[in-house]
């Protein structure tokens, strides 16, 4: 009998290999279910076969501004969760964002970036506390901000550096930050639809919970990270 089910899974294996499928996938299904979470060493071999997969300092974009407030405890946990102020996200984005800033400068305004490329770890803590994914993440999938495929942005004025204003402040997790929300308010009406149709041009989606939540389009099958910005410098 064993002879007889050696035999057979032999047949089965071999009836794979010829059409060029690994091993790996017969038992790929058992797992497809447990995220995958790169690390520092996996995230760079992965960029040593795709350069794209890079993640960009986003500093390096001419007359960007940071207000990473989860660097700060001004922020909806009250926790400091990021070590540093930074702003990274993948090549792709990073090239896209620098060409929708210089439409931005063009106007008189300029990008300020509250939040980019984030850690999984921070998007775990951020379920623990909200647990509604309108507005954060399951663990489960990871966010495209842990892709680096995402940016929480609004505009300042280029020259005062002020922030222009807005239906809601960011992290307003509320109808009113809707992207389509009723604005009564002119002024922040304008300055919302400057910010989407812009970035729109440059192929950025905005999240239709969060005004200030852009996906960027052009992510094919990117990784979830989870590499604290310290490790990046």
């Amino acid at each position: 009998m064993r002879i007889i089910i050696k035999f057979i899974y032999s047949k089965f294996v071999l009836l794979f290999l010829s059409f060029g499928i690994s091993i790996n996938f017969l038992f790929a299904q058992k797992k497809s279910d447990k995220l995958i979470v790169l690390d520092k060493l996996a995230y760079e071999q992965t960029i040593q076969r795709d350069p794209n997969r890079e993640l960009i300092n986003l500093e390096t974009i001419p007359d960007i501004v940071l207000s990473i407030k989860y660097a700060t405890p001004n922020n909806f946990t009250g926790q400091v969760i990021y070590g540093q102020a930074r702003a990274y996200a993948r090549k792709p984005l990073a090239n896209a964002l620098k060409k929708a800033q210089m439409e931005f400068l063009k106007l008189g305004y300029t990008i300020q970036i509250f939040d980019a490329y984030r850690p999984y770890r921070a998007t775990v803590l951020f379920y623990e506390i909200i647990k509604d994914t309108r507005y954060v993440a399951s663990p489960k999938t990871g966010s495209k901000h842990n892709k680096g495929c995402a940016i929480d942005l609004t505009l300042v004025d280029k020259n005062t550096k002020q922030e222009l204003k807005m239906p809601t402040d960011y992290d307003a997790f509320q109808k009113a930050a809707w992207a389509n929300a009723p604005v009564s308010d002119p002024e922040a009406k304008k300055n919302r639809q400057t910010l989407i149709q812009v970035l729109s041009q440059f192929g950025f989606r905005v999240n239709q919970s969060e005004w200030w939540h852009f996906d960027f389009l052009e992510c094919p099958n990117y990784e979830v990270l989870d590499i604290p910005f310290e490790e990046l410098e």
